[in-house]
C-alpha cells in the first residue's frame, strides 16, 4: 500500500502545530506518542515489505553504532532537514519505511541502544495538549498524521554516487 499525503485540512494543521514546537519538544512528543500508542502504531506501516523493513533496519543499525549525543543530533538533523549522508539516506526512504524507522528509534530508546529520554522528562504544556488531541483521533487519522509528519523530514538524496 502506498500512502499519499493527506489533504485533510485539520490533519495538516495538526502536523503544522507539531512542526512549530522546538526540535526537542517534537522529539519528546513523538516518543510519548510511541509510548502511548506504540502497540497500535507498530503495524502502522501497512503493506510494509520485507525490503522496507530491511532498509529501516539498515539505517537504524548505522545510527545505533554512534554515541548517544550523535544519535540525538541525527534525530534533530532529520527534523531540521539538515543535509548529510544519514539524513539523505532517510530522505530516500518511502513514507512507510520512514514510519518503521521512527518506530525502531523509539524501541531503541526504550532499550537504551538509542539516546533515551531523560528520566522524569515532562512534556511542555503545548506538547501535552497536542498529545491529548492526537489520542482523540481515530486510528487511520493517527497514521495519516504520523506519515505526514515524518515524510518531509531528512534531506533529498543526491544525484550520482552520493546518497
Amino acid at each position: 500500500m502506498t500512502f499519499i499525503q493527506s489533504n485533510d485540512q485539520n490533519l495538516s494543521q495538526f502536523v503544522a502545530s507539531i512542526q512549530k514546537l522546538n526540535v526537542d519538544d517534537q522529539l519528546a512528543l513523538f516518543y510519548f506518542i510511541y509510548k502511548k500508542m506504540g502497540d497500535s502504531v507498530t503495524p502502522a506501516a501497512p503493506g510494509a515489505s520485507t525490503a522496507s523493513a530491511d532498509v529501516a533496519e539498515g539505517l537504524f543499525n548505522q545510527i545505533k553504532e554512534k554515541s548517544h549525543e550523535e544519535q540525538l543530533q541525527f534525530q534533530r538533523d532529520l527534523i531540521n532537514k539538515a543535509d548529510n549522508e544519514y539524513t539523505r539516506m532517510y530522505g530516500s526512504m518511502s513514507d512507510t519505511t520512514k514510519l518503521l524507522f521512527w518506530y525502531r528509534l523509539a524501541q531503541g530508546m526504550d532499550s537504551n541502544v538509542i539516546s533515551p529520554m531523560p528520566p522524569n522528562y515532562e512534556l511542555s504544556s503545548q506538547s501535552k495538549e497536542l498529545l491529548n488531541q492526537l489520542e482523540g483521533l481515530d486510528f487511520e487519522q493517527q497514521i495519516t498524521l504520523f506519515r505526514d509528519y515524518v515524510s518531509p523530514m531528512g534531506a533529498e538524496p543526491k544525484q550520482g554516487a552520493e546518497v
